[in-house]
């Protein structure tokens, strides 16, 4: 017979449980019988730490698992009660002689049931683990196939949890409560809000502008008053392209395309005496951003009128020394011709502000369906689903990604709930309505590659290395490298050799899964399929971790600082692009944006997305302690000690701006997915 200590951790807020709790002790010769965890008065509540005295009636040799059993106690006469759900954050088995093993658990034990917890050191898969061990990984992996199965939601989309709705998911990937009771407060507020106003069932034009300030005023933020104040200007106008929602199409200009027949002439009054296109394009100071990819789209029908698109290809000139980056012309088709003049600054003042509001209708569909949703979301699902898939609980990288996934389930099943549905938001009041995000998915899916989710690749391919004023770039990049050393330590620690990477057959299922039902096995995309060394895993890992956090920052968090004041990212366009120039007015440019109710309806969705609802992790948080030896933890400790020298420094250089970038600073950066 042995006495051991158990130590047991419930988390606070609603987590603690009425249920009794027992624990068998498997050990290398035997397993031992349930041993309640039974004090005088009432265990297990939220926030608790508590110990408890077992006793084993035999020695079960060396501690492998620690298997936990909950179920309702039995009241006299009246029975067993409801089962009700735990959250137990660890335990803690300390025997009559050495130390402690710590059993990391940090998951929810939901009604009657048991879970089987390893004791905490990370381990990859190996042949030589006990045979218990590795039967318990694959039951483990097991079980979480069959709970957490794929599904193709769309024809050409990155596959997703099959399940219908956020009532079917499980509580250890949904909001917690006081999360979840926040997103349903701010939505109803904020829906309320504009229902009083009637502004939701107005389907007709906006008056002027001057009426459109009454939309403004809700909930504006001080980003939104800028582009309220400078909406009209070209080097706002271009600044978005560097540091706005969409920060990730411009790119440096070595050539003309064909299809973009711009002259010397046109464009003489910007770039001044001395100089030609063909001087500026060998000086890489001519940027284009092309909107390609929405020729032809399907555009929607929004109260009954049909909405137009473009696909604009707008050039870009940086001026010497510190000056701004300016729009040189605007074409917005792909085919340039006598119906499709190329707009130049130099036009009539309501000309070329139409043509720039095209540009932004057009930034519109691109970011949310792509930069957005696509590769924001969309793809943050899949890492979510294989992680939880094909990694067990005690495999290092299992223990490194699980905090980067925390809620994505959860928020993309409101997504298809209540955004890309019929009859919702995306439906009602977007210009290329459902149908038109998908065909951008399903025609990005096939441009998709390896380098544009690698941000020093990325801002490679595009040649943007040394444009100023780029803080996407700039904070992104201290982000990335912050990331990757600290992957690159924990990577470390677990595999000491290429060879070991090759051998870890989880880590490999993993990889091969996120390669087919996430990039639809396209070799063309280069995500690779299999990881032969450390330096390529380093890499794969950072990316992961850098578009589940940071890259999903960039992109969602100034959604409502962009279009808070609609013309400058209205969500659709009632009128057709110009096929002339000296034709508009004041009057077709009211016409031409998006009907009442559209653009609050819009307007409203797109604040609620920007807007964490509490229960915050900031990156590089890590509450749930799933490391328990000492190098991993001191390499967290580092990483969190770079993430704020990356913050003071962001902080230092925003308080010199005129208008601060603050997407990408540290301690405004969710761990995961979540909004």
């Amino acid at each position: 017979m042995a006495d051991f200590r158990v130590r047991v951790s419930t988390e606070a807020f609603g987590a603690g449980t009425w249920d009794k709790v027992s624990v068998s002790i498997v050990g290398t010769r035997e397993e031992s019988p349930p041993l309640p965890l039974d004090n005088l008065g009432k265990e297990f509540t939220a926030g608790a730490e508590e110990d408890f005295q077992v006793t084993l009636p035999k020695d079960v040799g060396q501690v492998l698992l620690l298997r936990v059993h909950k179920a309702p106690p039995a009241l006299p006469l009246l029975g067993p009660l409801a089962p009700d759900a735990w959250f137990c954050r660890w335990f803690q088995l300390t025997p009559p002689r050495g130390g402690p093993h710590l059993f990391p658990c940090y998951q929810w034990l939901e009604g009657a049931g048991s879970l089987v917890l390893q004791e905490g050191t990370a381990k990859v898969s190996r042949a030589d683990h006990h045979p218990l061990l590795q039967q318990q990984r694959q039951e483990e992996l097991q079980a979480r196939q069959e709970m957490y199965q794929w599904k193709a939601y769309n024809p050409g989309w990155p596959h997703c949890l099959d399940k219908r709705t956020v009532k079917d998911l499980d509580l250890n990937i949904k909001y917690s409560t006081a999360k979840n009771a926040n997103f349903y407060l701010q939505a109803g507020s904020a829906f309320a809000e504009m229902k009083i106003k009637g502004l939701l069932d107005r389907k007709g034009l906006w008056r002027s502008l001057n009426e459109m300030k009454r939309i403004f005023n809700f909930r504006k933020t001080p980003a939104a008053e800028h582009a309220f104040e400078h909406w009209q200007e070209d080097a706002f106008f271009a600044s978005q392209f560097l540091n706005g929602l969409n920060p990730v199409l411009i790119r440096r200009c070595h050539y003309l395309p064909k299809n973009f027949p711009v002259t010397d002439a046109m464009v003489a009054s910007v770039l001044g005496p001395g100089t030609s296109l063909q001087a500026e394009l060998e000086k890489g100071s001519l940027f284009l951003v092309d909107h390609g990819i929405l020729s032809g789209i399907h555009t929607n029908v929004i109260n009954g009128k049909p909405q137009f698109s473009a696909a604009p290809m707008t050039l870009l000139y940086q001026s010497p020394g510190c000056g701004p980056l300016l729009p040189l012309a605007i074409q917005l088709s792909q085919s340039p011709g006598p119906h499709s003049p190329i707009f130049l600054p130099t036009d009539d003042k309501w000309d070329w502000l139409l043509a720039k509001t095209w540009v932004r209708n057009a930034e519109f569909s691109f970011h949310e369906a792509l930069t957005h949703l696509l590769h924001s979301h969309l793809l943050p699902e899949v890492f979510t689903l294989a992680t939880l898939r094909q990694l067990p609980h005690c495999h290092p990288l299992f223990k490194l990604l699980i905090p980067h996934t925390r809620y994505t389930l959860h928020i993309n099943m409101l997504a298809r709930e209540l955004l890309i549905v019929p009859g919702q938001v995306v439906d009602r009041s977007t210009g290329i309505g459902i149908e038109g995000f998908s065909e951008l998915i399903q025609r990005n899916m096939k441009q998709l590659n390896y380098s544009l989710l690698c941000l020093p690749e990325d801002i490679q391919t595009r040649g943007v290395e040394d444009i100023p004023g780029y803080y996407y770039r700039d904070d992104g990049m201290q982000i990335w490298g912050a990331v990757e050393r600290f992957v690159s330590e924990i990577i470390g620690i677990y595999y000491p050799s290429d060879e070991s990477v090759q051998d870890d057959r989880e880590l490999q299922a993993w990889v091969r899964e996120i390669f087919s039902k996430g990039f639809l096995n396209q070799e063309s995309s280069g995500i690779p399929s299999s990881l032969e060394t450390r330096e390529a895993l380093v890499q794969y890992v950072t990316m992961v971790i850098f578009n589940c956090s940071a890259k999903h920052a960039a992109v969602s968090a100034g959604q409502f600082d962009a279009c808070a004041w609609m013309p400058n990212l209205p969500p659709s366009m009632q009128l057709p692009p110009p096929t002339s120039k000296g034709l508009a007015t004041r009057e077709g440019f009211i016409a031409t944006l998006p009907p009442v109710n559209a653009t609050c309806d819009v307007i409203l969705a797109l604040w609620l997305l920007s807007k964490e609802p509490g229960d915050r992790r900031p990156l590089g948080t890590y509450p749930d302690e799933h490391f328990t030896e000492e190098a991993p933890r001191r390499s967290i400790a580092t990483f969190q000690s770079h993430l704020a020298q990356i913050s003071r420094a962001i902080q230092e250089r925003n308080r010199g701006l005129v208008l601060p970038y603050t997407y990408l600073d540290p301690p405004l950066i969710e761990n995961s997915v979540s909004i």
